[in-house]
């Protein structure tokens, strides 16, 4: 704004003294001081206004004034209040070094014009902001050059000092000016703005975490693969994108959300972008899906397998392990506040796509670049995940004396050392179903929230073609297993293919129940009568194995007391715990209960 603005402007009660010339200089800000040499403070285009409690006599006028002018500010305001009067040696100072000079009316605080001033500048700074949004959407549009969505980022912090992020669903961090959001906030914003998206609310949405207030605006996809304006919410919910900004956007005014609704439509078109680019990948992983549920030959899957590896893992020599992993997204009730419909009208598979390619990123790798080795496919209401593995080096070979190194020479403290350091785990580059879920699993259960579930099943890694048919059913099984379980937001992985744990899940429900009942009803009635903690005592006897000793120790009792509770429940229940038999019975009620 300029000068002159603010001396027409009635209301703030300004009195033109000197600088008449001078009034199209443009101020940049406001600043109130009394201090004798306030220099430190200022960086150019301020208004100053000041109280004339730094002047002792009319020698410090003119030092006074010449500090100001050597800053480059716009303009001096001074108040009446103090003196009376402006003293005549500081207009001649001002005209001396060309400083425009205002007196301010005793009745006007120093608060109104500096509201005043703040308020015009801020959506000054806005509109050139907007000016620049709309230039870099135009670039990006018609191709890369625009920079990305960090560029407007930047202008966010640097012309409306407002720091923000742009967030996957999952809350893993894409894009962002200045330092990284950290993962855990970046998952709480995102399950905010899940929870928010599905009771229908219309964003920004508030949020308050870890002390700080932030608002949520969805970014929602506008490319070619929109869905239309009156889908129901649950079709985009887990894959929609957000932009987090650290300030409450409750009280702005509707020029400064228009501005953040463009940003939004700018990052929805590099999203766009990102989607196209997922296409090869995708194709990819549909080509292999279908030879293998087709029951083609080995050969020929495993061509298309050796066209895929360079794609996704690029400047890779030699042929990758792969794993396979099936997701499924389910909705359960009929309908939302955010959209109509049944869940059968909801196409389960595209959803479950997007998710799972969220959920393979590495949530400690923000950016593009993480998805690159990701190719999903969807059929029917599943997704389907080709993972590519690189291959674990096999270990050097030994000698009599030790392992030999690249000189020859044999060193077994060194391979000693190495081995100790190194768990098979921090060697093992195969996916597991419990880490893939645990940075996700607060956000996408509140998107989920009471209608919908996730479950995910992991094969384990196959080095052929041969094995891959194989890792296709060992996935699906691990899902059903995972889909037995109780939760929004359940996995399970081929490990648990071996166990015990595989049947229980597909006990029919009243067959379960009843004998539960039959073994544990006894015991949980009487607990309740007595509390004597009978289904604690079994459960601690079975997993010390029978052990009397341990048990006691487990439970801090006498041996004597664990042998009553024992007893009490092999009277009540017709048991004995000597059994192996009856242990088996007893242990398989506690899992399906």
């Amino acid at each position: 704004m300029r000068l002159r603005a603010l001396l027409e402007t009635d209301a703030l009660g300004l009195r033109l003294l000197g600088g008449e010339d001078e009034l199209d200089r443009t101020v940049r800000g406001v600043m109130t001081t009394d201090l004798r040499d306030p220099s430190r403070y200022l960086s150019g285009g301020e208004l100053v206004l000041t109280g004339l409690a730094w002047r002792r006599d009319a020698s410090d006028s003119e030092p006074f004034v010449r500090i100001l002018a050597g800053a480059g500010v716009a303009g001096l305001a001074a108040g009446e209040a103090e003196l009376g009067d402006i003293p005549a040696d500081l207009v001649e100072a001002c005209v001396q070094h060309r400083l425009p000079l205002f007196a301010v009316n005793e009745t006007v605080a120093f608060a109104t014009i500096t509201e005043h001033v703040v308020r015009q500048v801020s959506g000054e700074r806005a509109g050139d902001l907007a000016a620049v949004v709309d230039r870099h959407r135009r670039l990006m549009t018609s191709g890369p050059a625009g920079g990305g969505p960090e560029v407007v980022l930047d202008l966010l912090t640097s012309d409306l000092d407002l720091r923000a992020w742009v967030l996957s669903p999952t809350g893993r961090q894409i894009a962002g000016a200045g330092a990284p959001l950290p993962a855990s906030l970046g998952a709480a914003l995102a399950g905010h703005h899940l929870a928010a998206t599905r009771t229908g609310r219309r964003g920004p949405y508030r949020a308050a975490v870890a002390g700080s207030t932030y608002s949520l605006f969805p970014i929602r996809n506008a490319g070619r693969g929109a869905v239309p304006a009156a889908r129901d919410v649950r079709e985009s919910v887990l894959s929609d994108w957000l932009l987090a900004v650290e300030a409450d956007a409750s009280d702005w005014p509707a020029a400064r959300l228009d501005l953040l609704q463009g940003v939004t439509q700018l990052i929805a078109v590099e999203r766009d972008r990102r989607d196209a680019a997922r296409t090869v990948r995708r194709r990819l992983a549909q080509e292999v899906l279908e030879l293998v549920q087709a029951g083609a030959a080995p050969a020929e899957i495993a061509a298309r397998l050796r066209v895929a590896a360079p794609v996704l893992l690029p400047g890779l020599g030699v042929a990758p392990q792969w794993q396979v992993v099936v997701a499924r997204v389910d909705w359960t009730a009929a309908g939302t506040a955010g959209g109509a419909g049944v869940p059968g009208d909801i196409a389960g598979g595209p959803v479950a796509q997007a998710l799972l390619e969220e959920i393979l990123v590495d949530p400690a790798v923000s950016g593009p670049d993480s998805a690159d080795r990701i190719a999903v496919a969807h059929t029917g209401e599943e997704a389907i995940a080709l993972v590519p593995l690189p291959a674990v080096p096999a270990p050097l070979p030994e000698t009599v004396d030790g392992p030999t190194d690249n000189a020859g020479t044999t060193d077994t403290a060194a391979g000693q050392e190495k081995g100790a350091g190194e768990s098979p785990a921090a060697q093992d580059p195969a996916l597991h179903a419990d880490a893939l879920l645990a940075a996700v699993r607060e956000p996408l259960s509140a998107g989920l929230a009471d209608d919908g579930r996730l479950t995910l099943g992991v094969s384990a890694a196959v080095h052929s073609a041969e094995g891959l048919r194989g890792a296709l059913e060992e996935a699906r099984h691990a899902r059903r297993v995972a889909a037995a379980r109780p939760g929004r937001v359940c996995a399970a992985g081929h490990h648990e293919l071996a166990s015990h744990v595989l049947l229980l899940p597909f006990v029919p429900d009243d067959v379960r129940r009843a004998f539960t009942a039959r073994l544990l009803d006894p015991l949980r009635d009487y607990d309740r009568r007595h509390r004597a903690e009978l289904i604690e005592t079994l459960e601690a006897f079975l997993d010390c194995d029978g052990s009397w000793t341990r048990c006691a120790a487990r439970l801090h009792l006498h041996v004597n007391t664990l042998r009553y509770r024992v007893g009490r429940i092999e009277q009540l229940t017709g048991r004995d715990l000597s059994r192996l038999e009856d242990k088996l019975d007893f242990f398989l009620a506690l899992r399906m209960s």
